[in-house]
Parts: structure tokens; sequence; C-alpha cells
């Protein structure tokens, strides 16, 4: 018996979350699943109904369950609020709250999807590669922070921090992983520049000592973001700090073709995971019924896989998404000439179809 906390959120939240939960009844009766669902506020939804992004009954909720599936926070209509009213506050909170300092972000190319990347084929078909990304340290996090006036103009500063325990820490989280891929870790950072970076790769080093199976390589951030798009299928496990995950993980996302399909882990040392696809609130799109749910789907699979111990029913799920991609069935941000465009709604419905 598992409990997750349902946080559909804000914009699109809506939608692809009730995509989700229709695989999470199938499972639920059809296999067994046994798992609870609780309903729950963040982010400008949040704010609307209760003044805050993150209520302290969503904290309690989530103190109380096993994981959280998350749709999507934010939205134009919130981005006058003070900085901690605003929808991405409830948002870090959970991450900070729940000490979620490992972001997993896969990066697969479904081969159906080849045709989808900006890149060409030859470049992208096979990728298959993990960007464990610092989550709840760095610079979103560091103090002090602010805009003051200054000799009579605006001055703006950000404090980036690491501690030798946080590096260590994530360092570990990436280094298991690739111990279940290829065996490879390269560490992102801008030593060369950056104090705070010095430490990082120092602390990787000693880290990689503790697993003498994994082959540990280091590369500047600029350097890796070239080679993202020059030679993506290079890496295996990428290890990296809140901002430079924060941006790698899109770019590599946009390899795959589509962000929209791309899932999300974010855990603690005890395995509790935040569950949500890489995507943003989309609020143009809200309402219209064409929105991608696949990645949100497929967050559903990882929750599965790394925090409730159900990893056959994971397959399951992904096989799904591999059937009806092999049927031809696409939302609008990856159809291409021959595909059959159906809606946020009709999607789920087929990953269901898919499942029986």
């Amino acid at each position: 018996m598992s409990k997750v906390l349902i946080l559909p959120g804000d914009g699109i939240g809506q939608e692809i979350v009730a995509q989700a939960l229709k695989v999470i009844d199938y499972l639920n009766k059809n296999h067994q699943l046994n798992m609870t669902l609780v309903h729950g506020l963040v982010g400008g939804a949040a704010y609307d109904e209760t003044a805050s992004p993150l209520p302290q009954a969503t904290l309690d909720a989530a103190h109380e369950c096993d994981s959280i599936l998350l749709g999507a926070v934010g939205g134009y209509q919130w981005e006058k609020l003070e900085r901690d009213l605003r929808p991405e506050r409830g948002l870090l909170g959970l991450r900070s709250e729940m000490d979620l300092f490992s972001n997993l972000r896969p990066a697969i190319l479904y081969p159906q999807l080849a045709s989808a990347s900006t890149l060409k084929e030859a470049v992208v078909s096979g990728l298959d590669l993990m960007i464990v990304r610092e989550l709840v340290a760095g610079i979103y996090f560091g103090q002090p922070r602010g805009v003051e006036e200054r000799d009579g103009e605006k001055y703006g500063f950000n404090t980036a921090t690491y501690s030798e325990s946080e590096i260590r820490r994530i360092g570990h989280s990436a280094f298991k992983i690739a111990q279940l891929r290829n065996k490879r870790v390269c560490s992102v950072d801008k030593a060369n520049v950056l104090e705070v970076c010095e430490l990082w790769r120092e602390t990787m080093i000693e880290v990689a000592k503790d697993y003498p199976d994994v082959e540990l390589s280091h590369m500047y951030v600029d350097n890796a973001a070239m080679q993202l798009v020059k030679a993506p299928k290079q890496f295996d496990v990428m290890v990296t700090s809140n901002l430079f995950g924060d941006v790698l993980s899109d770019c590599a996302a946009m390899l795959t073709g589509s962000i929209g399909m791309l899932p999300s882990a974010s855990l603690n040392k005890e395995g509790f995971g935040m569950y949500e696809p890489i995507h943003g609130s989309a609020p143009d799109i809200a309402g219209k019924d064409i929105a991608n749910p696949l990645a949100t789907i497929l967050s559903v699979a990882m929750m599965l896989r790394y925090s409730l111990n159900q990893e056959n029913l994971a397959d399951k799920i992904e096989a799904a998404v591999n059937r009806v991609l092999d049927q031809g069935y696409r939302t609008q941000d990856i159809a291409g000439d021959g595909n059959s465009v159906v809606g946020t709604s009709e999607m789920g419905d087929l990953v269901v179809e898919a499942l029986a």
C-alpha cells in the first residue's frame, strides 16, 4: 500500500495530471497497485485559495505520503506578486522542506521520434543519458541575495555556495545511478573561474574513489553545452550543480524532439520523491486539450521505479507509451507527416488502452 500526494498545480498541470491519474486508476483496478491518492494545492492555484503558494496543509500531506506527483506551477497572472508569494516559491519550498537534493532528468530519444529532433538523426539516434542535478543548494538558495541601491543605482546579487557534504551526497547519487547504467560519470563545473566549482571538482574526485568500477571525467559547463549539441551520445550520467543542471537539462530535452516527453524525479536520502514533467505550466495552451501528457505519465513510471519498488509496473507504463508511439499517435508538439494527431485527453486514453 502506498500513498501519493497529487499536486496538479497551474496551467496545463491540471490536464496532464488528469491523464496520469487515468493510468494510476487502471493499475489500481487491474494490477493491484494499491495506491491511495491525496489531493492538494501548490503554486498559483494554492495562492488563489490560501494566499500562499505552499500551504501548511500541503506540507503536512507531503510528510504523510510516500511520494508526490506534480503537474506544473506558474502563470502570467501571478508574475507581479512579491517574490515569496509567486508560484515557483511553492515548488522551491517543497524541494527544500522534503530535502529533495537529487534531481534525475533522463533524456531518452524514442526511436519513433528521431525525426522530431532539430538535430540530424545520426547525432541523436539512440540517445539515452541521465542528468543528475543538485536541487536544494547552490545559487538558487544561497544567502545573501537581493536587490538594493548602491551609489545611486540598483544592484542585484546572489550567492553561489556549496558545502562539501552537499557535493558529496549528490556525487554518491550520480555514481550509484551510473553503476546501473554504463558506468560513466561526467561532472560538469566551471572550476577554471569559480572557487565553489573548485571545491565541487575536488569533492567529486574524492567520491569517485568509492566507485572504482565507474569512470569519472570532468567538463566545463560551456563546453558541456556545446558537446550536448555536437555529440550528445558521448554522455552516460552527467552530474552538476543546481544552476548548470537547470540549463543543461532543458538543452538535453530538446535533443529528444520535445520537452513534453521527458519526466523527472527529485529524491531525498530516504527515497521519497517528487515526480514531475520537466516542462512548465504553458499557460498559453492551457485548457486547449493540446498539451503532451506523456512526460507526466512517464513520471508515474519513474515514481514506481525509484520510490515505490514497482519496477514491473514502471516497465509496463513505458512499454505502453512505446506502443502508442508505434501506432503513429502524436500530440501536436511531436507530430510529423503521416501521424495521427490527438489531444491531451485522447493520448491519455490511448496509453490506458495500451496497458491492457
